[in-house]
């Protein structure tokens, strides 16, 4: 089994001319064959002659040239017509004339450049060629001339419609690949902001808050240690989301889950901000998709907390249901974000298409007091 494999990965390999020739050859050794003789292509009736040297150069020039169908199809249909003219003007009626149609299709499948001169120039050469029969006393009527066109006509469009086929298949590829891009580009940036903007926005509070904190030594130490402790943590975020994204590399690292939320909202206290946190049952052990984008809305929200409302209080409340996880997160909006750096609103559309991508509901609303609740309601499995 693995040498016919390999076999045929190095069949797949060699040159399209050293592939397509087996096929020329055979239709030349069968065109040989008694028992084929007058069961080729014809038009013209004429009386079959028996084979001479003319016939066997009538043979190559007919059966050869379909080694390049492929790579010069224009060639291959010149060199197949003129076999075929002078097949039927010899009246050899040799099995190889059946590669006029195929080169035919060959040719309205791969030749790229000058189309239709090559449509009209095969179509003025049949009209002398039916002259030409039928003073050599060729006894087809000009319903059968008409008929063969026709049929040589279907072979082209057998071939034009394999091509247009091929070309629509391609473009839908390039398509999905785009399409493709355009997703893991996405999803790629929504990563980044996810993690980024919540490691650096607490690093940017905390340091905005050691400021004032030079009179008091040990809560300076204590705000010094939390900001290098968050720039290690994003570091080392960082650094998993691209070995993420370096296919050649294995990572041990653990995908976030609501499991870890735990950490997300001590750190969060880290940086200055009162956070009161309530779970109600149990995550599933197993990482999955809900966990995930659990874990994503708290800290996107969080992160909106520390940003626009630092300071103030902040309530996270998680349910773990049979079918769906809920998450609220609100704000008194009693604190001031004057500290913090600016938002593009990209966190809360990402959340928006996270959660809407699991088939759950999002919303994001300012709330009268000043602050702002989020709700989410992201649809899982059972709890393991």
């Amino acid at each position: 089994m693995t040498d016919l494999r390999r076999v045929t990965d190095l069949w797949r390999r060699c040159d399209v001319v050293i592939r397509d020739l087996p096929f020329g050859l055979l239709l030349a050794v069968a065109s040989l064959l008694p028992a084929l003789h007058g069961k080729g292509t014809q038009v013209g009736d004429l009386p079959a002659r028996p084979f001479d040297a003319v016939a066997l150069v009538v043979i190559a020039l007919e059966c050869l040239p379909l080694a390049v169908r492929r790579r010069w199809p224009a060639v291959c249909v010149a060199l197949v017509s003129l076999g075929f003219v002078l097949d039927e003007f010899r009246a050899y009626h040799v099995f190889a004339s059946n590669a006029m149609p195929i080169a035919l299709i060959s040719a309205g499948a791969h030749l790229e450049r000058h189309r239709r001169v090559t449509v009209v120039l095969l179509s003025m050469a049949y009209v002398p060629l039916a002259l030409a029969l039928g003073r050599l006393g060729a006894t087809e009527k000009v319903e059968g001339y008409v008929v063969f066109y026709l049929a040589l006509a279907l072979a082209w469009g057998i071939g034009a419609w394999l091509r247009s086929t091929r070309a629509a298949e391609a473009e839908r590829r390039r398509h999905v690949a785009e399409a493709t891009r355009a997703a893991e580009r996405t999803r790629i940036a929504r990563e980044l902001h996810d993690v980024v903007t919540h490691h650096v926005t607490a690093m940017v509070v905390q340091a905005e808050a050691a400021r004032y904190l030079t009179a008091t030594p040990d809560r300076l130490e204590a705000a010094l240690s939390a900001v290098t402790d968050t720039g290690r943590r994003a570091i080392a975020d960082l650094r998993y989301m691209l070995d993420l994204l370096n296919p050649g590399h294995d990572t041990d690292g653990r995908t976030p889950s609501a499991g870890d939320l735990h950490a997300l909202v001590e750190r969060t206290r880290r940086a200055g901000q009162p956070v009161e946190f309530a779970e109600e049952g149990s995550p599933a052990e197993s990482v999955g998709s809900a966990e995930f984008v659990t874990y994503r809305v708290v800290q996107e929200t969080l992160t909106n907390a520390l940003k626009h409302a630092h300071g103030s209080r902040t309530v996270v409340h998680v349910r773990y249901g049979r079918k769906e996880i809920s998450v609220e997160v609100s704000t008194d909006g009693s604190g001031s974000g004057a500290a913090s750096p600016g938002g593009s609103g990209r966190g809360l559309a990402g959340l928006r298409e996270r959660v809407g991508a699991l088939g759950g509901e999002f919303s994001a609303d300012r709330q009268a007091g000043g602050g702002f609740l989020v709700r989410a309601r992201i649809p899982a499995g059972s709890p393991s």
